[in-house]
C-alpha cells in the first residue's frame, strides 16, 4: 500500500472528522492508498497543537499556504468557512494537490465554476463533503430508482431541518455574513439539493421563497448592541427535475427541536420510498400491489449486503454513524486517486451544480417567480 500525505486546513467540528477518517480510511480498501496525516494548520495556536496531539499529525502550522506548498502532502482537506474555499483550493489545485473541500463549495456559482475548471485543467482529483450520500442505504434508493422497481417518479419531498441557529441571541457570526452566499440554504440545503439530484437527476427550474425569521443578532455574546441580519433562516423551493417530475425541498436552521431532519419522501407509480438521517441505518419501501392484509412500509436495515457496511461490522442492525460516512467518503477518494479514475463524487463538478441550484433559488425569491436552472 502507497503512503499519501495530508494535509487538513482547519481544526473545527469538520477539521475533527476528517481526520479521523483519514486515519480508519485505510481499514476499508486495503488495496487503495495509505493515508499519512503530515500536516494541520490552523490561525488559532491552542486548536492548532490539541489537534496536532489529539489526531497524530507530524506537524502543525498557522499558514495554510505553507501546508499547501508542502511537497509531502498529497491531498489538501479545505474544512474552512465557505469564503475562503476559492483560495485555497485553487492554491492546492495550482500545486498540484488532490483536493478534498467540504460543502458548501463557495459563495457562488461562479466562484465554484472556476474553481472545478482549475481542478479539470490540472488534471487533480476533488471531492466536496456531501458524505450523507455515502450512505449505504441511499446508494440502494437510487439503485431502486435507476432500475424501475418504484415505476414512473411522479414527487419528491425533501428537507434538511436544524435547530441550532433558533436562539436569537446567538450571537451575529461569519455564517450570517453575505458575503459567504446564502445563509441555511447553502448551509443545510445544499445537503438536501445534492440528495435530490444523487436519486433524481437534474433539477430544470425551481420556484423559492427564503426568509429571515430572527432579523437582528447580537454582535457578541451577551452584548445588547445588536446587528441585522440579511440571510435566510427558512428556504423552501418547489422544484422542477429535468425527467419529468416535480417535488419541494425545504431547509431550515431554526427547526426548534430538530438536530438532524434530513430526509425525503419519494413517490412512484410502483412503489415508494421514506427516509431520515435520524434514523439513518434504515431505508422504509413501500411496494404497490401486495395483499392489503399486509400493506405498509417495510423497513430495510442496513447490514453488511449494503456494501461497504461490512467493512465496519459484520452483524446487520448495528449501523453506522456519521463519521463512518465520512470514513467512507474519504476512502472511496482514496481509491479513485490510487485507480487514476474519476471519484464516485460529488466532485468539483457537481458541487458547481449543486451552487447553482442555489443561486438560482436566491434569485427566485427576491424576483419572486420561476427560473430556470442555467
Amino acid at each position: 500500500m502507497r503512503d499519501i500525505g495530508i494535509g487538513i486546513i482547519g481544526t473545527g467540528f469538520m477539521g475533527q472528522s476528517h481526520a479521523l477518517a483519514y486515519r480508519a480510511a485505510a481499514g476499508i480498501y486495503p488495496d487503495s492508498l495509505n493515508p499519512v496525516l503530515k500536516v494541520v494548520a490552523d490561525i488559532n495556536e491552542d486548536a492548532l497543537e490539541r489537534a496536532r496531539v489529539q489526531y497524530g499529525f507530524e506537524r502543525g502550522t498557522t499558514d495554510w499556504k505553507a501546508l499547501v506548498a508542502d511537497p509531502e502532502v498529497g491531498i489538501v482537506s479545505i474544512t474552512t468557512p465557505n469564503t475562503l474555499h476559492r483560495e485555497q483550493a485553487l492554491a492546492a489545485i495550482a500545486a498540484g494537490k488532490h483536493v478534498h473541500c467540504e460543502k458548501p463549495i463557495a459563495p457562488s456559482a461562479a466562484d465554484a465554476r472556476e474553481m472545478m475548471e482549475a481542478a479539470e485543467a490540472a488534471g487533480v482529483m476533488t471531492q466536496v463533503g456531501y458524505n450523507y450520500l455515502k450512505n449505504p442505504l441511499l446508494k440502494l434508493a437510487r439503485q431502486m430508482v435507476e432500475s424501475g422497481e418504484l415505476g414512473e417518479i411522479t414527487s419528491f419531498r425533501g428537507i434538511h431541518a436544524e435547530d441550532y441557529m433558533a436562539d436569537p441571541q446567538l450571537p451575529y457570526s461569519w455564517r450570517f455574513d453575505p458575503a459567504g452566499g446564502a445563509g441555511v440554504l447553502a448551509d443545510l440545503g445544499s445537503h438536501i439539493v445534492g440528495m435530490a439530484r444523487f436519486l433524481l437527476g437534474p433539477i430544470s427550474d425551481l420556484n423559492a421563497d427564503l426568509e429571515t425569521v430572527i432579523k437582528e443578532r447580537p454582535i457578541a455574546p451577551g452584548s445588547s448592541e445588536t446587528r441585522a441580519v440579511q440571510l435566510d433562516d427558512i428556504a423552501r423551493l418547489t422544484v422542477q427535475f429535468a425527467r419529468g417530475c416535480k417535488g419541494s425541498i425545504e431547509a431550515s436552521w431554526v427547526a426548534t427541536g430538530r438536530k438532524m431532519q434530513l430526509g425525503f419522501e419519494l413517490v412512484g407509480s410502483k412503489g415508494s420510498l421514506a427516509f431520515t438521517q435520524e434514523r439513518f441505518n434504515e431505508l422504509l419501501y413501500f411496494k404497490a400491489g401486495n395483499d392489503p392484509k399486509y400493506a405498509g412500509y417495510q423497513r430495510i436495515e442496513a447490514g453488511p449486503q449494503h456494501t461497504p457496511y461490512g467493512h465496519f461490522c459484520k452483524a446487520p442492525g448495528h449501523q453506522l454513524g456519521f463519521n463512518d460516512l465520512k470514513t467512507i467518503e474519504v476512502a472511496e477518494f482514496l481509491q479513485a486517486i490510487a485507480r487514476g479514475k474519476d471519484p464516485e463524487g460529488p466532485d468539483f463538478r457537481e458541487a458547481w451544480e449543486i451552487q447553482k441550484v442555489i443561486d438560482t433559488a436566491v434569485l427566485s425569491s427576491r424576483e419572486r417567480s420561476w427560473l430556470a436552472v442555467p
